[in-house]
This record gives structure tokens, sequence and C-alpha cells, in this order.
């Protein structure tokens, strides 16, 4: 499988597997398949579904990936830690991949939501020296979020995970992390189906001779954002894993860049969550 070297080292897999709203058949499936990232939170309340599936599976620890989120109700110095404690008791590991701050302000309302969050990262970064935590991270940060870690923090983020897919690509905070050589990975790469149904990814389909969600996935492959797909059944799977198997020419890539915008989730961590 292509792999991806982050900023402090860590090699990782260049697709990973959502686990949100996923249980244990799935991610066992997704394993059989040949997935060996998993991304989930706290929030999820899968941890250690993934864990049961992993012990079934028979694969070795240490060649699985587990990325997973402290959770707005876990945010300050004490709470994290407690929290990212629960999460590798849930996991039965004594280290988790790469642990991120899910979202940046808990609510609309807490007017220090900066010194939350670098409170919240001060722990993260003790159990990163600790060897618990491989890789720290930033979840629905955008730039001005992201400002107050860089500008305080010991250890960098080394991936930052946003909601990116064709006709959402949110190219400035995207920028920004390339910058400072963040990985971005994508959540909802296929806009949570919405991207599937667009006219151009149809044609691009039929054209490369894929299925449009390959078309989804690849695109991202291509803008240099690792995709995290979610899927049910062990051909999806499989399907999403050829992504890296063609490629879109530049004329397309420019069409798709240049999509109109769709498909946004109605999620935003400075606003009311929108029910789309």
């Amino acid at each position: 499988m292509k792999t991806l070297t982050l900023s402090n080292g860590l090699t990782i897999p260049a697709i990973g597997f959502g686990t949100y709203k996923v249980s244990f058949p799935e991610i066992l499936t997704a394993l059989n398949e040949g997935y060996r990232y998993f991304d989930t939170a706290s929030f999820y309340g899968n941890e250690s579904e993934i864990a049961k599936a992993l012990e079934h599976s028979g694969i070795n620890r240490n060649e699985v990936f587990i990325a997973s989120k402290v959770w707005k109700n876990d945010m300050g110095y004490d709470s994290t830690i407690k929290a990212i404690l629960r999460t590798l008791e849930n996991l039965r590991s004594d280290y988790v991949d790469v642990m991120m701050i899910h979202w940046p302000r808990p609510d609309l309302e807490l007017e220090d939501w900066k010194g939350l969050d670098i409170e919240t990262w001060r722990a993260m970064e003790e159990l990163y020296a600790e060897g618990k935590i491989h890789a720290l991270g930033l979840s629905n940060f955008l730039p001005y979020h992201a400002e107050n870690i860089f500008a305080e923090c010991r250890v960098k983020p080394s991936v930052a995970q946003l909601e990116f897919h064709a006709g959402y690509m949110q190219l400035s905070a995207v920028e920004y992390y390339r910058n400072r050589r963040v990985q971005v990975q994508a959540w909802s790469p296929m806009g949570r189906g919405r991207v599937l149904n667009d006219e151009l990814v149809a044609e691009l389909a039929v054209k490369y001779g894929v299925t449009r969600g390959q078309v989804c996935l690849r695109f991202c492959v291509q803008e240099s954002v690792m995709p995290l797909p979610k899927a049910s059944t062990a051909e999806r799977m499989r399907e999403n894993l050829k992504c890296f198997e063609f490629e879109i020419d530049d004329e397309d890539m420019m069409r798709l860049e240049n999509m109109p915008c769709l498909g946004w989730s109605g999620e935003h961590p400075d606003r009311a969550r929108v029910k789309i």
C-alpha cells in the first residue's frame, strides 16, 4: 500500500478507513480487505470495537495505525489526560498512533477557547513525550484556530483533518497546512454521498472506467490529501483501495477543482450545525 511520511517521521498508509457510525463487523471486514489506518474518536463510541476487530483478525497491533480524537467535553489538561488514557484502555493498547483535538471550540459561547485548546494540547504533548501518542493532530481547525496552537506548541501538529472533497475544498485551510508540512486528511471525501451524483463525477467515472467513488478518492490523492472513506461492504472497500490504480489528467483535475459548490456537511467550527 502507498504510504505517506509525516513531518515527525512517522510513516502511515496513504488511505484510511473512516469509522463514524461503523461497528465491529465492518471494521473486521476492512482489516481483512487490507486497510491499515483506522480513524475513530471517543465520540464515535467504537474504539473498543476496533480493538476487538484487531484481535479477531490476528494482525499485529504494530501493523495497524489508529487515530482517535479528544471530544469537546474532555478538553482541558486534566480531562484530556484522563480521556486519552481511557482511549488507550478501550483500544487495549499502550499507544495510539495519532491523537487529535476533535473541534477547536467546545461550544460557541466559550470566549477563552484558545486557552482551552492550549491546555488540551499541552496534555497531548506530555503523552507524546511518554510515547503514548506517536503523532499529534487537529480536526476541524481552520487557520485562525490553528495559529494559536502553532504559536504556543512545543510539538507541532503532524496531521490536520478537514471536510474536503470536490465541490468543497477549503483551499485556504489546505494551503495553510501544506505550507507548515502538516498532512491534510479528508473526512467525507465523497461529500456524504452528494458528490457521487454530480454530472462531472459521473462523466469521469465512465471516461476512466472506474466507480464514482474512485473518482472522488483519486481527486483527493492527486491533491495530496489523504482520504478517509467509509464503506459497509467488502466490495466497496476493495473498490476504494483501487483509487491508486489510475490517474486523472490535468484538465479533468482542473474541472473537478472548479466544480460548483456542493456537498457541504453542514458542520463548521464557528457556526451552529445545519441539518442538510
